[in-house]
């Protein structure tokens, strides 16, 4: 059958909001134990609990943890730094975790299911992540976030012991660690005998200047002599990890690029002091090039790279826009790159020549994939919701140049759908994408939200603008003291070159961007005419009061990304949107969870409401019990379908699923 004419944006499409939730999960946290994998499954239809999952050597998947008390569910997660991570750890089917529901840490021992859930931790204000087990002495290391306390929380590392809160209170938790502003990245050497841990302090962020720990451990688990092995300024240390002969395996950038470091010599001797014990340390670059051996730690528990065997490493690593997998000797650095067909997306989990790893591809989602004596298998999807080949947009990189002579990178999908042509001479409209953070990265990997316009005849131009991340340090700090202005630039001149080339309708191009991505959106309305309409989701409006009003891990960013940390110099005023609404003329949705702690609601209410005021064309949609990202089906569903039904209706598009949007003075 020979495709159906219909103009661009007015496609009949495969992929709907149900493509999102109802088949559709969040994978995250692959981890292996002897033959069996772990990971967690965020799951929208349950209000996106976390949910352990265990596939074991027969290939049967299971749910892990039982229910709490046989009453309830738990959800498997923790909100350390409100983006949460690493919240389990596994080691010989003893399980450790953090239940989100109370913020408590339980035990669940699979090896005796009948005693359920054990709690570790008392009803507190405290949230516990980033879990080491040391099962010799009984303990579990924890990354503490104290929240009982006046202004802001308190981080520690502590030792929570394994025998559960029978008879005991919260004075059984002892710290290990604290004195920094925070700290994470607990990691036991093999014999038991040594502990490394990161940490970094305001006003940097763990990617502009960490630093790297280790300390002799004694009996009970006490730290005994320590030395820092890394702490210069603007290096950031990445996943310190053990050797399975007692090595310590880092990444840090100090070459300009996150690449991989091993230090020998960790024999400490009883009554050594640091400097006797440094004295005997060799600290080499063991892969050295412009590669990216880690990601920015906006979440606990970053696992690029694993123990292969004792000779090997098996990493991930960012090169040219993409990532990589593949084996690094540890004698000498040689890399031996797998041909296996799928991207890693940081997650490589390795056991007896067993690698898993959370990976995408050019046209598969992702999933938990297994590579074994050179063989690749799908072990979970992340959808059963399937696109058909003909109907996928392969990204395609895309690098052009700036207003200021210098380039920034993208990926570029055109519209695709077998069923449905153009007609001749119409251009598709454009949607930029604009990854937040800023310190992110987009991928060229298939995501069905890209796939979602697409489908309709809409293509995506997904922005690497200064500042992102997988393309070395100087890179990403082109965006220090130009946050607001530079991303702007490039997400207005990709837009442009696309335009230029003939390849996208000028009269139709969105701009859109979620958490820092929407301060980007709302500085491209007011700064450039190139977009006619945007989005922004939880987005930042108003700088002064995000720094006032925000939580603790990025309560000192901004004064980085805008070169100030004085609100009353100029740049505060200049860069923040909600004082410059005069400037914004294109039609605005604005998406936010009420429960957002990173960015308040209050933020966007107000924008909202003085750009209403003011008789700009305003739409807005707010979802109760969703927070700094939307976890919820229905939140999800709406959302897409909200966002495509605000383009049809200022673009005059009949939209395929689109919602009618009353925006609000057009």
């Amino acid at each position: 059958m020979s495709p159906a004419v219909a103009p661009y944006g007015e496609w009949d499409s495969p992929v709907t909001g149900e493509s999102f939730t109802a088949r559709s999960v969040t994978l995250s946290q692959v981890r292996v134990d002897g033959a069996d994998t772990y990971w967690v499954e965020g799951h929208p239809k349950e209000d996106g609990r976390g949910v352990l999952l265990c596939r074991d050597a027969l290939g049967q998947t299971s749910e892990v943890l039982p229910l709490l008390d046989g009453v309830r569910l738990v959800d498997v997660r923790t909100r350390i730094h409100e983006y949460g991570g690493r919240a389990y750890a596994v080691l010989g089917g003893l399980i450790i975790f953090s239940d989100g529901f109370d913020d408590r840490v339980y035990r669940f021992d699979t090896r005796a299911p009948s005693r359920g859930l054990v709690p570790l931790t008392p009803l507190s204000k405290v949230r516990f992540g980033d879990f080491e087990i040391d099962e010799v002495r009984g303990i579990v290391y924890a990354v503490a976030e104290d929240h009982s306390g006046p202004g802001e929380p308190t981080n520690s590392l502590v030792a929570i012991p394994l025998d559960g809160m029978a008879g005991r209170d919260a004075s059984a938790i002892t710290t290990v660690f604290s004195g920094t502003d925070f700290v994470e990245a607990p990691s036991v050497s093999p014999d038991g005998t040594k502990l490394a841990w990161l940490t970094w302090n305001h006003p940097d962020m763990p990617w502009t200047r960490s630093q790297l720990h280790v300390a002799a451990l004694g009996f009970a688990g006490e730290l005994r002599t320590s030395l820092t092995l890394v702490d210069d300024p603007g290096v950031c240390v990445y996943e310190p990890r053990w050797t399975l002969d007692g090595d310590l395996i880092h990444v840090d950038d100090s070459t300009g690029w996150a690449n991989l470091y091993r230090t020998e010599g960790f024999a400490w001797r009883d009554g050594e002091d640091a400097d006797a014990w440094t004295s005997r340390l060799r600290t080499r670059a063991l892969h050295p090039g412009r590669q990216a051996f880690s990601h920015p730690h906006w979440r606990l528990g970053l696992h690029s790279y694993d123990n292969f065997d004792h000779d090997h490493l098996i990493c991930s690593w960012a090169e040219d826009h993409t990532w990589h997998l593949g084996t690094v000797r540890l004698d000498n650095g040689l890399e031996e790159e797998w041909a296996t067909g799928w991207w890693p997306i940081g997650n490589v989990a390795a056991t007896e020549g067993r690698v898993v790893l959370l990976a995408d591809s050019p046209t598969h989602a992702p999933a938990i994939v297994e590579v074994k004596d050179g063989v690749t298998r799908v072990a979970r999807p992340s959808t059963e919701a399937e696109v058909a080949p003909d109907m996928v947009s392969s990204a395609q990189l895309l690098s052009w140049e700036t207003p200021d002579g210098a380039t920034a990178h993208g990926f570029f999908y055109p519209p695709v759908n077998a069923s449905f042509r153009a007609p001749q001479g119409d251009l598709p409209p454009l949607i930029v994408n604009v990854h937040g953070g800023p310190t992110s990265a987009a991928r060229p990997g298939f995501d069905v939200s890209h796939q979602f316009w697409t489908t309709r005849g809409f293509a995506v131009l997904d922005v690497n603008y200064r500042g992102s991340t997988g393309s070395g340090r100087a890179y990403r700090e082109q965006l220090n003291g130009q946050w607001g202005v530079m991303d702007v630039a490039d997400c207005a001149s990709g837009a442009g070159n696309l335009i230029s080339r003939g390849l996208v309708d000028p009269s139709r191009v969105a701009i859109r961007g979620a958490s820092a991505g929407g301060l980007t959106v709302l500085r491209a309305l007011e700064t450039t005419d190139v977009f006619s309409a945007a989005t922004s989701v939880y987005g930042v409006s108003d700088l002064r009061s995000l720094v006032r009003e925000t939580h603790k891990f990025e309560s000192h960013y901004a004064f980085r990304l805008l070169g100030s940390s004085d609100l009353s110099e100029p740049v505060w005023e200049e860069r923040s949107p909600i004082d410059h609404l005069e400037d914004i003329s294109a039609p605005l949705l604005l998406l936010q969870g009420e429960d957002d702690r990173v960015v308040p609601p209050s933020q966007t209410r107000r924008l909202h409401d003085a750009l209403r005021d003011s008789g700009r064309k305003v739409a807005m949609v707010t979802f109760p019990g969703e927070g700094h990202g939307f976890r919820k089906a229905g939140s999800i569903k709406v959302a897409w379908a909200t966002e495509l039904g605000f383009y049809g209706e200022v673009w005059g598009l009949r939209t395929d699923g689109g919602t009618e949007v009353v925006i609000e003075n057009a």
